[in-house]
């Protein structure tokens, strides 16, 4: 059986009377094909192929990668229509469109500005606020609330996060709402990054971090007692240990989980063996979200059908997810009492 064949066709087990929340996507790992073709013949850039079907395994992940770094390499096409930040912006804006596609409420966009930038030199802080520019443009034309979270880029090294760090907290007015680590974590353990995340916590951004992914339950562990992190990028290897899992119990630590994005990177050897519904049943704040829909070839519903139809979780299970995810979004409690009031007038 093909670990990542579609679904089987059958009602959305989404709840109406919910909002409907992605709490975990990289925008610039969800750019349309049809945009990078656009991008390239507007700035005279060779591609691989000038087609959206020649792209495709290109800048799409075709069954599984070799490891994370491998899935992180498809990114390298996606940067190279960061031209400036006129494309940045644009590609921040078709996010929000597309989240308004998937009936998504609500939505936490992250982005690396110093990767995103760094094939053309461009300076964080102007690509992170060409990322705010567009998102507000998106807000204004489609019924999605969406929020910034900057990433620090690990594997390019504790001055550069320093840079991403700064523009992040420069930026804090305009829609960037938190910070996070991500990339190579394997090889750049978050102990590197004590520092960072002090003057974040100072600085008042909400902290997430990529852990328990490519690295064992120990990543997350350190996420929490050193960094600080109020939420879990990915976090599934925490189910390697009781006391991490524990750890994440008594403090209320949300998961941000992408079950397709880590059966893809082989975080996870498929589907059926994906921890999600122990970690849930174990009692730990479980959300669903969609990574990289545009290397993943994927959105959120899809997500919530693997969830219902590859991972067994009942429609009760589902509905807590859906839950979990307002509970952990990076928002007051009245901007959380007004989605939920809108989503239940709409259910």
């Amino acid at each position: 059986m093909n670990p990542l064949a579609e679904p089987a066709a059958r009602p959305e087990p989404i709840a109406r009377d919910l909002p409907l929340i992605d709490l975990h996507r990289h925008l610039d790992g969800n750019v349309r094909l049809t945009t990078i073709l656009d991008l390239a013949r507007a700035y005279g850039i060779r591609l691989p192929a000038d087609t959206v079907e020649g792209l495709r395994p290109y800048a799409q992940i075709q069954g599984v990668a070799a490891s994370v770094m491998d899935f992180i390499a498809r990114f390298e096409l996606l940067k190279l229509i960061c031209v400036d930040e006129d494309a940045v912006a644009r590609i921040a804006e078709e996010n929000v469109e597309d989240a308004a596609c998937e009936s998504i409420d609500y939505i936490e966009l992250r982005c690396s500005p110093a990767f995103m930038g760094e094939r053309y030199g461009l300076d964080p802080t102007r690509v992170l606020a060409a990322v705010c520019r567009g998102v507000q443009a998106g807000m204004k034309r489609y019924p999605v609330q969406a929020q910034i979270i900057g990433i620090m880029s690990r594997h390019m090294g504790e001055e550069s996060c320093w840079r991403e760090l700064e523009a992040a907290i420069a930026l804090m007015g305009e829609g960037v709402v938190g910070i996070e680590l991500a990339g190579d974590e394997a090889n750049f353990p978050g102990t590197r990054f004590v520092e960072h995340f002090a003057r974040a916590r100072a600085a008042g951004l909400r902290i997430t971090v990529h852990a328990g992914e490519a690295a064992g339950a120990w990543s997350v562990r350190q996420a929490i007692e050193e960094l600080g992190a109020e939420r879990i990028g990915h976090g599934v290897r925490a189910i390697e240990d009781p006391a991490v899992m524990q750890l994440l119990a008594e403090r209320a630590i949300p998961l941000e989980v992408c079950p397709t994005s880590n059966v893809q990177t082989q975080t996870v050897s498929g589907y059926d063996t994906h921890p999600l519904p122990q970690l849930l049943r174990a009692g730990l704040c479980v959300t669903l979200n969609s990574d990289d829909p545009g290397i993943s070839a994927i959105d959120l519903p899809h997500e919530y059908r693997v969830a219902r139809d590859r991972l067994g979780l009942s429609a009760a299970e589902l509905r807590t997810v859906q839950a979990n995810a307002l509970a952990a979004a990076f928002i007051d409690d009245e901007r959380r009492a007004a989605l939920l009031t809108t989503a239940q007038h709409r259910g």
